[in-house]
């Protein structure tokens, strides 16, 4: 097991474009950490440079004490599974797993038995002298697994390895990624555009546009406090709810109607100021009755989540729409005045440069 410490890296291609732009991170020894951000971000890029797959422009990458940055693949000790799993087709499911010891040179003898061991424990009993055509995508992301697993790397590296499952399969892969990563306790970086994956499965988060870093925290700091705008919408099941605004008479105007000031922004920010007023949908409530402080609107659509109900209000005046969720015992019809309320300790604040206002 190791930790992965890249300073100052840099992939910078033809025409001048940084898929990867000055990252400095530290992962942990043993930590679950994902890479996310929408498509064209720079997450996959970082994470075949960390592999060696991509050759660096400028930085250094570490792998615990191993400067790896000019290191080949082969050399730093790392496993990496793919989004389309890259199975040998021609190959058993056995030589699939066993694949990287057969590059290592171990005996043959040794490699099957590893091979079944893993097999085993990854619940791929009977399947081993199958070929990856025979098996189900779950059953072959499992394979893939007990590839990268059987060559006991100090680091995993996991490129959306769930993303060509459907929907059940990919939530119950999810768990059992966990579990897995839990019960080897090896330092896994996982690349994903999914929120909901990343906030299930890693202990830390570090999102990324445009090659550049913009939040690094745990998931639920990057839920409750995102660092800036993007983070705000980009993070969640919902998009936080963000309408502009100005500062008035210690309160946030929202078109003509005033709300409070969320307790850490007090004595941040000053009459007329232009602000952006953030607001996760699971943090709002709905009232019937006219509440002081709360945002008067219509209801105009309702979306069934379920258990839940995702609002939208259109706001009495300015028009905005603003999304709540709420339980199925209280979702109220289309057309119904109401009042969107809230907890100040549970809003934020945004500069006009799109920064969160307050600690």
């Amino acid at each position: 097991m190791a930790s992965i410490t890249t300073r100052s890296l840099i992939k910078e291609y033809p025409g001048g474009v940084r898929g990867v732009d000055e990252m400095d991170v530290t992962i942990h020894d043993g930590e679950f950490f994902a890479l996310l951000g929408p498509s064209g971000c720079g997450k996959t890029t970082l994470l075949r440079t960390i592999a060696g797959l991509e050759k660096s422009t400028s930085g250094s990458i570490k792998i615990g004490d191993r400067e790896v940055t000019n290191m080949e693949p082969g050399q730093r000790r790392v496993a990496m599974v793919f989004q389309d799993y890259a199975l040998f087709p021609h190959m058993s499911i056995s030589d699939n797993i066993a694949y990287p010891l057969k590059i290592q040179k171990v005996a043959k003898a040794e490699r099957h038995s590893r091979a079944e061991e893993v097999g085993d424990k990854l619940s791929l009993q009977g399947l081993l002298e199958r070929r990856p055509g025979q098996l189900s995508g779950g059953q072959q992301q499992r394979v893939a697994l007990a590839r990268a697993v059987t060559s006991r790397p100090d680091v995993f590296l996991f490129d959306e390895p769930l993303s060509n499952l459907d929907a059940r399969l990919r939530l119950e892969a999810r768990t059992f990624l966990k579990k897995l990563q839990l019960d080897l306790g090896v330092t896994t970086v996982f690349v994903t555009h999914d929120q909901a994956e990343a906030l299930a499965l890693a202990d830390r988060i570090a999102i990324m546009r445009s090659g550049k870093m913009q939040q690094l925290g745990t998931p639920r700091e990057v839920f409750q406090r995102p660092a800036n705008t993007f983070v705000a919408s980009f993070v969640g099941s919902t998009s936080m709810n963000l309408l502009k605004g100005n500062v008035a008479d210690g309160g946030v105007m929202i078109g003509h109607q005033k709300v409070a000031l969320p307790a850490d922004a007090v004595g941040r920010v000053g009459d007329g100021q232009e602000i952006t007023w953030g607001a996760r949908p699971e943090y709002l409530d709905i009232s019937l009755d006219p509440v002081h402080g709360g945002l008067e609107g219509t209801v105009t659509v309702s979306e069934n989540l379920g258990a839940s109900a995702l609002i939208t209000v259109e706001l009495t005046g300015s028009g905005e729409p603003v999304q709540v969720v709420v339980s199925e015992d209280h979702e109220p019809g289309i057309g119904t005045r109401v009042w969107v309320t809230f907890e100040p300790r549970r809003t934020l604040l945004f500069d006009a440069e799109g920064l969160r206002i307050g600690d």
